[in-house]
């Protein structure tokens, strides 16, 4: 994979924080404003001096003036934890390469025999900023470094089933989180160690989103700033996931990632399709009326998640691997209130 980052984007990172609406109780010294009174340098209030208040704490000017001694009130500043959520199924490992082989690029077809285009069959070779795999990967980086930055504590957990098992029972997803998880750590001097763990993730199998959800709500640590990075691609659905999360307390964001060719097929005649992480194929043919439907319907069901993801006060943001990936950050997720 290539370098994550350019230097002078990170630094535009480092001026960026992630957003709770709701703070939660932290651990460890941060960067944000708690609701309660602490010792940072943020004034908040005065209040009567008590016996046994720290003398350092009275502000003589007022004393002076008032002949009364007032205590200085601040508000202390605590960290929150950050679970970066990134769904590492075979469905993510898709999407056209750009910036490798000129302008054109290479396309990989998810697997599909495409007997109406002469039996050929396209495959992506290596990783482009258009494949969903690196851009998902990208963006945890990315929200990763902005929490370490900050202080806050960090924790990022891939949701993805062994090739061999696709559908693990109900025991087995915590054990699979804690095997593709990294943290929890706090620090700047972290960073490179995620960058390094993240770009040797290899994304493949199945993800059940409902049961890996829920699994890591009981799971997971204390509640904060969740954000899941995923094209939603999972039989079994993933709203109850998201219950299940917001239930435990914190506070979610999806980030649903999907790549040019899935909302806007290339391909038409006589298809026979293999999913890529089931195996399983389909015989289609893909007519301008086909792919009409297709289209309401890709349609129907983002409405669906913005729906379900508002029903639970989920924050959602669509984005196809074709935007700009500092646009993502810098804009779409400023623009929902994630960061600032």
């Amino acid at each position: 994979m290539r370098a994550l980052f350019e230097l002078s984007f990170l630094r535009r990172l480092e001026r960026l924080r992630l957003v709770a609406r709701h703070v939660r109780a932290g651990q460890a010294t941060g960067e944000r404003r708690s609701t309660k009174r602490g010792t940072s340098v943020e004034f908040a209030d005065y209040r009567d001096y008590a016996r046994g208040d720290d003398l350092r704490r009275v502000d003589w000017n007022i004393y002076a003036r008032l002949e009364r001694p007032f205590v200085k009130l601040f508000e202390e500043e605590e960290d929150l934890a950050v679970h970066v959520l990134l769904d590492g199924s075979g469905s993510m490992e898709w999407g056209e390469e750009t910036g490798r082989q000129g302008d054109e690029g290479t396309r990989r077809q998810g697997d599909k025999e495409t007997r109406g285009q002469g039996d050929r069959e396209t495959r992506r070779q290596g990783e482009g900023d258009g494949n969903k795999w690196v851009y998902g990967r990208r963006l945890a980086a990315a929200l990763g470094y902005i929490a370490l930055v900050a202080g806050d504590q960090l924790k990022v957990a891939v949701l993805q089933s062994p090739i061999s098992n696709l559908q693990p029972p109900a025991s087995n997803f915590q054990s699979q989180i804690s095997n593709l998880q990294f943290g929890p750590v706090r620090g700047r001097g972290q960073a490179l160690r995620l960058f390094n763990w993240l770009e040797g993730l290899v994304a493949g199998g199945a993800t059940d989103l409902n049961g890996f959800l829920r699994a890591y709500a009981v799971a997971g640590g204390r509640p904060g700033l969740a954000v899941l990075i995923s094209d939603l691609f999972s039989p079994g659905g993933y709203a109850e996931g998201l219950t299940a999360l917001a239930a435990r307390g914190h506070e979610v964001v999806v980030v649903h990632v999907l790549a040019p060719d899935e909302v806007d097929p290339p391909l038409g005649g006589d298809l026979r399709l293999v999913d890529v992480e089931t195996g399983e194929t389909q015989e289609v043919t893909l007519d301008a009326t086909v792919q009409g439907l297709y289209r309401r319907r890709l349609a129907a069901w983002r409405e669906e998640i913005t729906a379900a993801c508002r029903a639970r006060d989920v924050r959602y943001v669509p984005v196809e691997t074709d935007v700009p990936f500092e646009r993502v950050v810098l804009y779409e997720l400023r623009r929902v209130g994630v960061v600032r």
